[in-house]
């Protein structure tokens, strides 16, 4: 890291564990410069650095003070209870619907589950795409097959060993995008009829993966800072027969939350303890705001009942769909799997990948993305708090680019969706992240599009609908008092 980073990174874990509290003034420039032996210029860059992810405000001539959170607008999201049974889930018409809304380029993708393509280097990957194409031998073309391309792998491997994983050869095996591994991960350690654990709330995908596959889920609460709650999770594990977890550790989707480092640990040891498979979905870690990559839960598996999976998706390459399944004692059954349903992952867009990726600019263009997708955030977080009606609680996320929105109980999201919808706009309402359709004042709005100028516009449209929906409930409740008091 950078002199700079670093001293962001400290007062980032100072204020994250309360030593510097809501309201506190931070140490002058100067002062920081002297006690540190730091240049001004060092200085002001991590209290930008700070300032940009809302941490520190700064104040006309008072200097630079921890963020209050005192506004309802800034307040965390309340935490849904873990529900009790485990529940059949059919939730696709609802998915299916919802990305229909989605592909018209003409709706402001507010409701999207994808990053702006303006954000990736298509143009580089294409020329590494070309460049590798030239150079592919004929045996290679079936030589790679299932597995994935060697050198690839490497490239892959040698990133695990930068989160501190250490991956055996077999273990990796490369997939057609996150959603194959994912879903390859699952068949080999479930059955139909088995329960599998979600968060709650959680990514539809996963939803739509059981219900394929005729599993039952039970639903743990989720904290939107903290993640999963893991006394409830022993809970559900003493009550259930748990056939796996399937998790998002770090920048959950659709809260956004990570989990610190010790509770990483502690899942990985509760869940080896009880024999219960991991599937950890990690495909947002490369988009983390702050200056150093969170490592998953896989880094603490010491036993091998992790099933990492990932892709390049969602931080290099959308539709390219290269991504990867590290799985841990299951590698057999999931290469397996990927034999007998897919065979391989197609050969172009691997190499395209690998050429990239030898180049060394990849982590040049992770700092751009990052960082722009860092201030977009920001950005709507502002808009959220001026146009929004009072009572709305959104997460804050350390990465990724979405936020999840707690409305007030007057607003219908699924109806305030539709509402949105008619005016070219279009949102993840909360029903969507459950398999009973709990969280109905709820929404998950996209940050990754940066630069789009109908963005602005669509959420003080947004603002002000649901801003209508309260009083408009709050005006028949008077209507009701008048009447009966009457």
């Amino acid at each position: 890291m950078n002199r700079y980073e670093q001293l962001a990174a400290e007062m980032a874990d100072g204020i994250r564990a309360g030593v510097l509290r809501p309201g506190d003034r931070l140490p002058s420039v100067r002062q920081t410069c002297l006690s540190r032996g730091l240049s001004p210029s060092t200085v002001f860059q991590a209290y930008g650095w700070l300032e940009a992810r809302g941490l520190i405000e700064a104040r006309p001539r008072a200097g630079f003070f921890v963020r209050s959170t005192a506004s309802t607008r800034s307040a965390l999201p309340l935490v849904a209870g873990t529900r009790e049974e485990a529940t059949p889930v059919a939730l696709s018409e609802w998915v299916m619907a919802l990305l229909s809304s989605t592909r018209d380029a003409d709706v402001v993708p507010l409701g999207s589950a994808f990053a702006s393509p303006q954000l990736f280097p298509f143009a580089a990957l294409a020329r590494s795409g070309a460049r590798a194409m030239r150079r592919l031998q004929p045996a290679q073309i079936t030589g790679a097959l299932t597995a994935g391309h060697p050198g690839l792998r490497e490239q892959l491997r040698r990133r695990y060993a930068l989160a501190g994983v250490a991956l055996q050869d077999e273990e990796l095996i490369i997939t057609n995008g996150a959603m194959e591994a994912l879903n390859l991960c699952l068949q080999a350690v479930t059955q139909p009829g088995d329960v599998v654990v979600v968060e709650s709330p959680t990514f539809y995908a996963s939803l739509q993966a059981l219900e394929r596959l005729h599993l039952r889920a039970v639903e743990v609460r989720t904290d939107p800072g903290l993640g999963v709650d893991l006394a409830a999770l022993a809970e559900v594990l003493q009550r259930h027969t748990v056939a796996a977890c399937w998790l998002m550790p770090t920048f959950q989707n659709p809260l956004g939350a990570l989990m610190p480092v010790e509770r990483k640990q502690a899942l990985v040891a509760l869940l080896a303890a009880h024999g219960v498979p991991l599937i950890e979905d990690d495909v947002y870690a490369e988009l983390h705001h702050g200056p150093r990559r969170p490592p998953p839960a896989k880094a603490f598996d010491t036993q091998g009942w992790v099933l990492h999976c990932s892709s390049l998706s969602k931080c290099l390459a959308p539709g390219y769909r290269v991504g990867w399944a590290a799985a841990g004692r299951f590698a057999k059954q999931v290469q397996r799997l990927k034999m007998m349903s897919s065979l391989a992952t197609a050969i172009p867009s691997q190499l395209a990948a690998h050429d990239y990726l030898q180049q060394g600019g990849f982590d040049r263009h992770l700092r751009r993305l990052r960082e722009a997708l860092a201030v977009q955030q920001q950005h709507t977080l502002a808009l959220i708090e001026q146009f929004f009606p009072v009572g709305t609680r959104v997460t804050r996320p350390e990465g990724g680019y979405f936020l999840w929105l707690e409305l007030p109980e007057a607003v219908d999201a699924l109806a305030l969706h539709r509402q949105a919808l008619e005016r070219g706009i279009s949102t993840a309402p909360g029903v969507l992240f459950s398999a009973d359709q709990r969280f109905s004042h709820h929404l998950r709005l996209n940050t990754g599009h940066p630069g789009d100028p109908r963005i602005d516009a669509a959420l003080r449209t947004l603002g002000v609908m649901a801003t209508a929906m309260v009083e408009r409930s709050a005006g028949l409740r008077s209507a009701g008092v008048s009447r009966s008091g009457a």
